[in-house]
């Protein structure tokens, strides 16, 4: 089987997504990167990751969804509340402490998602120094690499769930209820900065007083957490607290941070100290010597020199071999016989070391020369390490008179050396796996917790969705029974309608002049049966038409006037006799009557055209003419 770091296809679309939308997800937990992205590609049923790359190709809105399954959103106030309490008993107090009340106090909360750890944070520094205090000196800066979590974040609109473990003073003092929402204070959402950050892309932010990333490095391989941890380190200032998530140990980076509190998983920076090697200096007692007992001190010299437990030879300035120790003559196989000889014929002066050039860059620079931990291979294939020292033996005058050579035998110290090297490196590699081990739990708690919340909303909106139907079902019920009592209404309506039309339709018929009703725009709505007949325009052609647009034998321009004064009111009733000239071309004088419409909500007017001849019985000219100058 494949592991997870192997398969080519989930290699190249984690190289897809860095190159098509900027997002690195090389140095994530690729066993946990892998199960989120398979969880979103089973909802879609595509069979494996080639495919998937295809598909966010085809749809570019999927990057989105993609991005909130990768990034767990997983928080909440106060979460793990005994490490706040610490935090805000122990932690803080001491933190407000060591600074000056003009000193300006910096916090950052890295992987903040939705706000609820930066807003816990304003709530527990607000609490020690009081609203406008806290106002003045502390700046919270908050980053996350999901732009619709930090959306959320900066608007600050929590369910009343999310801060229903809230105890009630701090929920009414911190949170406005809007609907069915709360909306932390304002004026303290002003002191916390949102941004997006990458923590392995992006410069950290500096002159910290206290860091809080709280199961955000879980996510991350070793490597990459011994990244984030050095910008961590180069962040706070010294004495600065790194409070970090219950998955969180940092055992294989004790060197940067040291735990103040193991359990609640509170560090402090380790301070930078420049630590300088001091040589020791062996200052050579002062001692009288006369010549009473001058023998006798120079047998205990010689027997002090013999019975060093170090290694030890001399050579004079001309190159001789003047005296070898007893610990020396052992370990180099050396006899009295080799005294006096020159020091460049023994094997000692190249073997395990050039020695020939060294003590020449004594004589020349005239100070000691130290050489450390120079490997030796002896006879039966064991290898020895020994430190070296050369120093040049100065007479009064300041003249070099030869040079002393040390062998300390180190061989023990770098055995243990590279054991306890050896040793560390299995604890390390013990730490870092039980480190990913409790990593993985915490992750794959997260997830269940995630969807554990998906299943529950899903499960309430179903409820809720049931709920509805019923209430649906009883209200189309209801519905049902109005609308066939409407039915029943409409019917005998219709049937009434129905004759109402005929009736109309037969009246208008029925006259022998032409009726066209308009509304309040000038558009017909009736066009009588005699209209056509008189005009020679169908009714389907004029509906809806302008009166002034039709171009018939009655010059209509005419009308406009008589038309507004009757709509208007100030002339209600119009007649006249025009010009005109009919459907068949034949010149006649058209007798035209304007009434307005009455007693209905659509305003218009009523005309009435006719053929002077054809109605020359019912009306006279001349009575028209008369009533026209009457009005």
């Amino acid at each position: 089987m494949i592991s997870p770091k192997q398969d080519p296809e989930f290699e190249n679309l984690l190289i897809y997504l860095r190159e098509s939308r900027g997002f690195n997800f090389t140095s994530y937990k690729r066993s946990t990167l892998m199960r989120r992205v398979s969880k979103r590609i089973q909802l879609l049923t595509i069979k494996n990751f080639e495919g998937y790359i295809d598909y966010l190709k085809i749809h570019p809105e999927e990057f989105n969804y993609l991005f909130n399954t990768i990034l767990i959103n997983v928080t909440a106030f106060f979460r793990d509340p005994l490490a706040w309490e610490y935090l805000a008993e122990q932690i803080l107090p001491n933190l407000i402490r060591n600074k000056k009340t003009s000193d300006q106090i910096r916090i950052w909360s890295a992987g903040c998602a939705s706000g609820e750890e930066a807003y816990t944070l304003v709530i527990l520094m607000a609490q020690i120094l009081g609203v406008e205090e806290f106002r003045q000196r502390v700046k919270i800066y908050a980053t996350d690499v999901d732009q619709d979590a930090l959306k959320q974040a900066r608007l600050a609109m929590y369910s009343a769930k999310d801060v229903q473990a809230m105890p009630d003073e701090i929920r009414e003092k911190y949170f406005e209820i809007v609907g069915n929402h709360y909306l932390f204070r304002e004026d303290l959402r002003r002191s916390v900065i949102f941004g997006r950050h990458d923590l392995l892309q992006n410069a950290p932010i500096s002159r910290l007083d206290l860091l809080v990333s709280r199961n955000t490095l879980m996510y991350f391989n070793s490597e990459a957490q011994g990244q984030i941890l050095s910008r961590f380190y180069f962040g706070l200032n010294d004495g600065g607290y790194l409070f970090l998530g219950k998955a969180e140990m940092l055992l294989i980076h004790s060197d940067l941070f040291t735990p103040i509190n193991l359990k609640n998983r509170i560090f402090t920076k380790v301070s930078s100290v420049n630590v300088r090697d001091r040589p020791l200096v062996v200052a050579n007692s002062a001692y009288e010597e006369t010549s009473k007992n001058l023998s006798r001190h120079l047998r205990l010299r010689d027997m002090g020199f013999d019975t060093a437990p170090i290694a030890q030879i001399v050579i004079d300035n001309s190159g001789t071999l003047a005296l070898v120790n007893e610990q020396a003559r052992a370990m180099f196989a050396l006899s009295p016989k080799d005294l006096t000889r020159p020091f460049q014929e023994l094997e000692l002066s190249y073997r395990p070391i050039e020695l020939r050039s060294l003590i020449k860059r004594v004589y020349t620079e005239g100070r000691p020369l130290r050489l450390t931990n120079v490997e030796r291979h002896l006879l039966n294939t064991e290898r020895q390490y020994l430190d070296v020292q050369i120093t040049p033996l100065k007479d009064i005058d300041a003249s070099i008179l030869g040079v002393s050579i040390t062998f300390n035998d180190v061989t023990g110290y770098i055995q243990l050396q590279e054991s306890l090297q050896r040793s560390r490196q299995e604890l390390e590699t013990i730490g870092e796996e039980l480190q990913s081990t409790n990593e993985e739990l915490e992750t794959t708690n997260e997830e269940l917790q995630s969807t554990n919340e998906e299943l529950e909303t899903i499960n309430e909106e179903l409820q809720s969705t049931n709920e509805e139907l019923v209430t649906m079902n009883e209200e189309l019920q209801s519905s049902n029974e109005e609308l066939q009592t409407i039915n029943h209404e409409l019917s005998q309506r219709t049937t009434e309608l129905d004759y109402t039309n005929v009736f109309l339709i037969s009246i208008l018929r029925s006259l022998q002049t032409g009726i066209v009703v308009i509304d309040s725009n000038f558009n017909i709505s009736i066009w009588n049966y005699m209209a056509v007949e008189l005009w020679g325009l169908r009714t389907d052609e004029v509906l809806g038409q302008s009166i002034f647009s039709l171009d018939i034998g009655l010059s209509v321009e005419q009308l406009r006037s008589p038309i507004r004064e009757s709509l208007s009111g100030k002339k209600p009733f119009q007649e006249m006799i025009l010009d005109a000239i009919n459907r068949r071309g034949r010149k006649i004088k058209c007798y035209v009557a304007i009434t307005p419409l009455v007693g209905i909500e659509m305003q218009g007017a009523l005309l009435m055209m006719a053929d002077v001849e054809k109605v020359n019985s019912m009306i006279s000219i001349q009575d028209i003419e008369e009533r026209r100058q009457r009005q």
